[in-house]
């Protein structure tokens, strides 16, 4: 698989594990896929792999996910930082890094601050399964069974 659908493939994969589990545990949210964001003070925009508000529909996401197969990612921050995104993921080599806005800056944390009951080790080892439609049986069975 080149790099390029190999990343497509991380990023559909990890939005339908993601968005299992938000609909086993009840929790509303609106999937705003790739959308370009925008800083006009920093004249940067930035299109998240994957990004979700929580709740209620907002003008900025609460949640974006970058998928990360050749190098970058943490200095897409920056721009995240300038659009008041309260949390970033970014899944590097099978893992998730999660980045939390906390007093001004993003800090690396080992738990979602937005959803602080989701395993992140279990969603990512689920990420790179060559069938999908299997990966998300079987983690909706491990949610369940939590």
């Amino acid at each position: 698989m080149s790099p390029n659908s190999r990343h497509e493939f991380y990023k559909e994969n990890i939005g339908m594990l993601l968005e299992a589990y938000l609909f086993e545990v009840g929790i509303r949210f609106y999937s705003l896929g790739s959308t370009t964001w925008r800083d006009s003070n920093l004249q940067k925009g930035i299109e998240a792999d994957k990004s979700y508000c929580f709740g209620s529909k907002k003008n900025i996401p609460d949640l974006a996910i970058e998928v990360v197969i050749t190098s970058g990612g943490v200095d897409t921050l920056t721009v995240y930082q300038g659009l008041g995104v309260p949390e970033v993921w970014f899944l590097v080599h099978s893992r998730l890094r999660v980045y939390s806005w906390q007093n001004g800056e993003y800090v690396q944390v080992e738990k979602s601050e937005l959803l602080p009951k989701l395993d992140l080790d279990l969603l990512a080892s689920y990420v790179e399964w060559d069938e999908p439609f299997d990966a998300v049986l079987e983690f909706r069975k491990k949610i369940i069974s939590a």
